[in-house]
């Protein structure tokens, strides 16, 4: 399965994570420093939630911290893939209105984590553009641009596993 898109002149984040809204952080893997240097990021215990649509061995959580994995392409996903992004949304929505602080992580910390940290936004009673547009704003400008995560997100991640589940007629 293919899991990262070629990234081309997309700049490594400049932070390990960013906070979205209140208890809902979203990051990735990696990160540059001030000095453009590649520096690898490490979750310890810095969230009570960790979701990982990536994941490294190595880079944590911390034992007995809830960890939820789901590893999605960054690339046109399937039914099974668009419903298990909005099962762990609800999760994480579920999270931060408990007050729980919630990482949502893939290897860069744009794309994967962007539909997902924007589908929590929705749940959380955002629209589809406020939320692409909330979470460009608090994590980077290069957040959600996978096109087809965007259209994911006005489309409706229902109706969006509905048509992604359509088979296409017999020739």
């Amino acid at each position: 399965m293919r899991t990262r898109r070629r990234e081309g002149d997309v700049p490594e984040p400049r932070s390990r994570w960013d906070e979205i809204t209140t208890g809902l952080w979203m990051g990735g893997h990696v990160w540059s420093d001030g000095r453009q240097r590649h520096q690898d990021v490490v979750v310890d215990r810095e969230f009570d939630v960790v979701i990982s649509l990536w994941t490294r061995s190595g880079h944590g959580p911390a034992p007995g911290v809830e960890h939820h994995v789901a590893p999605i392409p960054d690339d046109w996903l399937t039914a099974g893939e668009i419903d298990s992004v909005r099962r762990l949304a609800v999760v994480a929505a579920d999270a931060v209105r408990a007050g729980r602080r919630v990482l949502v992580r893939c290897y860069s910390g744009y794309n994967r984590s962007g539909l997902l940290a924007a589908q929590t936004l929705i749940e959380l009673g955002h629209d589809g553009d406020g939320a692409i547009d909330r979470v460009r704003l608090r994590r980077s400008p290069w957040a959600l641009h996978n096109p087809a995560f965007e259209q994911y997100l006005l489309t409706g991640l229902d109706v969006a596993s509905l048509l992604s589940g359509l088979e296409p007629p017999p020739p």
